[in-house]
């Protein structure tokens, strides 16, 4: 059984705050009813001390730390400072270690000297939306996200390189989904001129929405300066939809995908303009069925269940 996320007084409705689970306090108050502490997300505003005294108040309580470590360097922050000091407090203190790709457990080797066990991550989207057909369209529609505020975003050089190439395929169109407040208004004004790029403004995306708007591209392109993993790319391959990932992190051992190369000073054209060909070439992206992530869903319950019985003998 997993315990309910505590609710946060004065947290707006809807609105992420940092989970009263990270504190020393409540695993003190709490310590009966749970036997293992498994942290995810959550703790990017947690200083190295806090994140200590929360790894010393589990000791005294008797609880084992299981981390999964999704991010290596974070995607919200630009300097990956803070992101590596949390690591460095809570990867060596965790009593088991996760990571989603067999690139993230060699980097956690080599930096701390851990193993980490490799467990995949299982589907986005639910299975009875993920089971629709795939809505035929005219052309070729390639999909670039702007609409997260995320240090790792480098959205708008990434459409520049994209609207020759894809404007240059027949039927070809860019779709940019952008936010409606100011910066996205700025962004649209900067792109609305290119060829065949299609910017789409508009409020913040419900799943069904999302889903929706990934289901109507052939391909989607991660715009990423750096990153680890994604969650994004897992939807895709969820709904049938190709995904060209940059070269920064382990998408390619995440899930089948396209690789485009990032240099220093943003997206190659050249792998970029290859990744398009490449995903129009072949048509539908690679698609896992209900029944194969319903089926990997249980390995991953039991590899939890597995570690969990670990960490507790």
């Amino acid at each position: 059984m997993r315990l309910p996320d505590p609710p946060v007084p004065g947290a707006p409705d809807g609105q992420w705050w940092p989970p009263v689970m990270l504190d020393p306090e409540w695993v003190r108050g709490n310590a009966d009813a749970f036997d293992v502490f498994h942290l995810h997300f959550g703790f990017d505003d947690r200083s190295p001390q806090q994140l200590g005294a929360l790894v010393a108040a589990l000791r005294a309580a008797g609880r084992p730390l299981v981390l999964t470590v999704h991010d290596l360097r974070n995607p919200h922050h630009a300097d990956p400072a803070a992101h590596a000091a949390a690591l460095d407090v809570l990867v060596p203190s965790a009593d088991a270690l996760l990571t989603l790709t067999p690139g993230a457990a060699a980097e956690i080797a080599a930096r701390w000297g851990r193993g980490a066990v490799v467990v995949p991550h299982p589907h986005v989207v639910e299975a009875d939306r993920a089971a629709r057909p795939r809505p035929g369209h005219d052309g070729f529609v390639v999909g670039v996200h702007a609409k997260a505020d995320r240090a790792n975003s480098d959205a708008p050089a990434v459409v520049r390189a994209l609207a020759p190439v894809v404007a240059a395929i027949p039927g070809g169109r860019v779709e940019v989904v952008v936010r409606d407040d100011g910066p996205g208004r700025e962004l649209a004004s900067g792109l609305r001129d290119l060829p065949a790029v299609d910017v789409r403004p508009g409020p913040r995306l419900t799943d069904d929405q999302l889903w929706d708007h990934l289901s109507g591209l052939d391909l989607s392109v991660l715009p990423y300066r750096f990153g680890t993993h994604s969650g994004w790319l897992e939807a895709c391959h969820d709904l049938g939809t190709a995904v060209l990932a940059p070269d920064c992190g382990f998408y390619d051992q995440q899930a089948p995908c396209l690789i485009y190369h990032r240099g220093p000073s943003g997206p190659d054209a050249a792998s970029l303009a290859a990744g398009v060909h490449e995903a129009h070439r072949r048509g539908a992206g690679p698609r896992t069925t209900v029944e194969e992530r319903a089926a990997q869903r249980c390995a991953v319950a039991a590899a939890h269940a597995a570690i969990y019985r670990e960490v507790l003998g």
